[in-house]
């Protein structure tokens, strides 16, 4: 699996499987282990989607050595706040039966906890319990709120992205500021399918839209996590390293931007 260097010198893979929405359970195992054996290498979860538990489960029965996986999960809203974000770490560590985790985030950017939150995840990285921490959903300014106190910089920040919502600022703002960006929602949850702009490319290469989405992240340097239990699925979302976009088709592409989410806005959260 292709991977990228982040600011800390780590490497993780381009690719990996989202697990949103998945409840715990045989299903969930299954795809981990289908994505494991056909080459993924990272799991993203969180705390709040209640998997964790059949995440570690699935990570065992893989048979994948744990230092060979790059595994994620995020701090929920409710246990922002330094004492609490060690304490919140430590239970998504239990649940996953794991002794650190590659990657920590927080996972949305509430006023006034963010701050705190990140120190605890500074501390659990110093402790050597996260190889790397980074945040979700951040805007620039909250970014440049974090800056001000931080004494380390995300090396993530995992943004909803998708061909309709592009967010160019964003990725340039984190790119100059050595912040890798990674997209929660690539496909648009199945909302770009049926686009015309996207079907006549994906006819013209012989890929799925889907694949093209993908493609299209890859090639503007984007880590991406598609989520999805079904084998075939998950095999499609794989097959994307065998073709190119051309600068007219990822022009095309970038022009489908509407500024359209289909997740909360970062700056409007109340949960």
């Amino acid at each position: 699996m292709k991977a990228v260097k982040l600011a800390n010198g780590i490497h993780m893979p381009v690719l990996g499987l989202g697990v949103f929405k998945v409840e715990e359970g045989a299903e969930l195992v299954s795809a981990i282990k289908e994505a494991t054996r056909l080459g993924y290498r990272s799991i993203d979860t969180a705390a709040i989607y209640g998997n964790e538990t059949s995440v570690g489960q699935g990570i065992r029965e893989s048979g994948i050595p744990r230092e060979d996986l790059f595994i994620t999960s995020k701090v929920w809203n409710a246990d922002l706040g330094y004492e609490a974000t060690l304490t919140a770490f430590d239970e998504s560590l239990r649940k996953m039966e794991l002794d650190y985790l590659d990657l920590y985030l927080i996972h949305w950017p509430v006023e006034g906890k963010y701050t705190n939150a990140w120190r605890a995840l500074e501390k659990l990285h110093q402790d050597g319990r996260i190889r790397a921490i980074g945040v979700s959903n951040f805007q620039i300014h909250h970014l440049e709120t974090l800056k001000k106190t931080a004494t380390i910089m995300p090396v993530i920040n995992q943004i909803e992205l998708h061909p309709q919502l592009t967010q160019k600022d964003l990725i340039a703002y984190c790119t100059k500021n050595n912040i890798r960006v990674e997209a929660w929602s690539p496909l648009m949850q199945g909302g770009l399918f049926d686009n015309p702009t996207l079907q006549e490319i994906a006819t013209r290469h012989g890929k799925s839209v889907a694949q093209v989405i993908l493609r299209w992240d890859l090639q503007n340097d984007i880590i991406v996590i598609p989520k999805s239990t079904k084998p075939h699925r998950i095999a499609e979302n794989m097959a994307i390293f065998d073709f190119e976009l051309s600068d007219k088709e990822c022009a095309q592409i970038d022009a489908l931007n509407q500024n359209l989410r289909v997740g909360p806005d970062p700056d409007n959260i109340d949960f």
